[in-house]
């Protein structure tokens, strides 16, 4: 028995190193040593397509900018109607209304009522309107306040609807 058992530890023997011998193969395999090399992603300091990136950031900021400028337009621009639409701004516009209608019919009045006058002068905000008749030609002559002046002829009886 002893043969038996010299038998038996070779053959345990060769097995086993035939097992440490696959064992290295297969996981020595895959290994394969090769230099660390680093690499920047950032094109700012590798130099690969620079100019791109550049021109991105410089996108970005500009976009960035007009958002803002834009943004800050729009809240202006809802400050300013908000302001108009209080309503005290409401009152304000519906009394300039009613006191610039009153004038004109008085206006009217005074060219075409009754008793029409011949001429007459209306000081308005710094604008003067002076209108006369002369001839059946009614002649509205309008300076504002830097002076300029416009003149207008109306045909006193050639109006109708």
């Amino acid at each position: 028995m002893t043969k038996e058992k010299i038998n038996n530890t070779w053959i345990y023997r060769i097995a086993g190193l035939l097992c440490i011998f696959f064992f290295l193969v297969v996981l020595t395999n895959p290994l394969w040593a090769d230099q660390i090399v680093h690499k920047f992603k950032n094109p700012s300091f590798n130099g690969i397509n620079t100019s791109s990136h550049y021109l991105t950031i410089e996108n970005q900021e500009f976009n960035r900018k007009m958002s803002i400028k834009e943004e800050i337009k729009a809240i202006q621009e809802q400050i300013e109607r908000d302001k108009e639409n209080t309503t005290l701004a409401r009152f304000i516009r519906n009394l300039e209304s009613r006191i610039y209608a009153q004038l004109s019919r008085q206006l009217v009045e005074n060219l075409f009522g009754e008793t029409p006058s011949t001429e007459g002068t209306l000081t308005l905000e710094g604008n003067t309107i002076e209108y006369s008749i002369e001839n059946g030609i009614i002649i509205l002559k309008i300076t504002d306040a830097d002076g300029n002046i416009t003149e207008i002829q109306l045909p006193v009886g050639d109006f109708s609807f």
